[in-house]
């Protein structure tokens, strides 16, 4: 009996539990030990977001390493042949959308690189809610670090922010390689209402609209989505965590149960689509924009 009171005493509520989860272990790097409540400030890092991009960043380059070193002319192995069908399709998609085939040495690889980088970032929410943050809470308190953990770096704005700033960037790039400096600053201006002095304003101003709603959708879209389905998960989780604490199974116990089992098998199945989908369209969009950086209005 003392156990289920203090069971009800220290066990958070679904709003706590959910709010607790969905904050990030940070570093202020301008002003120390003090609390960051605003959406957007450069000084202040989601450490979590950087160390799991980075560490999955280097495992898919691996992977796509070991899948060439050990390429041969012959029979390919499963492993082989799936990183060839993969690389295939994005190649073919380049082809499309990039007609510059020099271009695509470059691009192609980049966008396979987006593609392998983002399903791997996606596919951490796969993993149980609690599972990382748990090993957190034992070890990160004990090094000076607050008991925050969040394990999905795509369901953090700034971090597919940061992947469409850098797309961005590569199109003004091959803007410029394309078209040369003197080139791209008369399209700034003389698109899209034509080349016509008093209507230059007007142009620019649309061409920084256009690259600026580019650029946040890119990110946004894949941000929405990831974030959502991280809701969705701790949603599942709560269900799960309301079973446990259950002291009668007869008084619901048992439908919480089964509808934990059933809604997180269900949900995970369909999220092995949303994961995957949302890293080809973030590729897509990133091969259409940067195929609509080599066309002139």
């Amino acid at each position: 009996m003392a156990a289920a009171e203090n069971a009800e005493i220290y066990a958070p509520t679904a709003g706590e539990y959910v709010q607790h989860h969905l904050h990030h272990l940070q570093k202020n790097f301008a002003f120390e030990n003090v609390e960051q409540h605003s959406i957007v400030d450069f000084s202040v890092f989601n450490l979590d977001s950087l160390f799991y991009s980075v560490i999955l960043g280097i495992l898919g380059c691996f992977i796509l390493w070991r899948a060439a070193r050990k390429a041969t002319s012959g029979v390919p192995g499963r492993f082989q042949a799936a990183v060839e069908i993969l690389s295939e399709m994005v190649d073919t998609q380049a082809k499309v959308v990039i007609h510059n085939a020099k271009s695509r040495k470059l691009v192609s690889p980049l966008a396979l690189t987006v593609f392998v980088w983002i399903f791997l970032m996606n596919a951490m929410d796969m993993l149980p809610v609690d599972a990382l943050p748990a090993l957190w809470h034992s070890v990160g308190p004990a090094l000076g670090y607050k008991d925050y953990m969040r394990v999905v770096p795509t369901a953090d704005l700034s971090t597919t922010l940061g992947l469409s700033v850098s797309v961005l960037l590569l199109c003004i790039f091959y803007s410029i390689k394309i078209k040369g400096l003197g080139g791209w600053a008369h399209e700034l201006v003389a698109a899209p209402f034509g080349d016509n002095i008093f209507l230059y304003p007007v142009n620019f101003l649309m061409q920084l609209i256009e690259f600026l709603a580019k650029t946040v959708s890119h990110g946004m879209r894949l941000f929405g989505n990831m974030f959502a389905g991280e809701l969705i998960f701790m949603l599942i989780a709560l269900m799960g965590g309301a079973w446990a604490w259950q002291l009668n199974p007869l008084e619901g116990g048992f439908w919480l149960a089964f509808g934990h089992i059933v809604a997180g098998t269900v949900w995970t199945l369909f999220h092995i689509l949303v994961i995957t989908l949302q890293a080809f369209i973030f590729m897509m969009l990133t091969l259409i924009y940067v195929g609509q950086a080599h066309s002139a209005h």
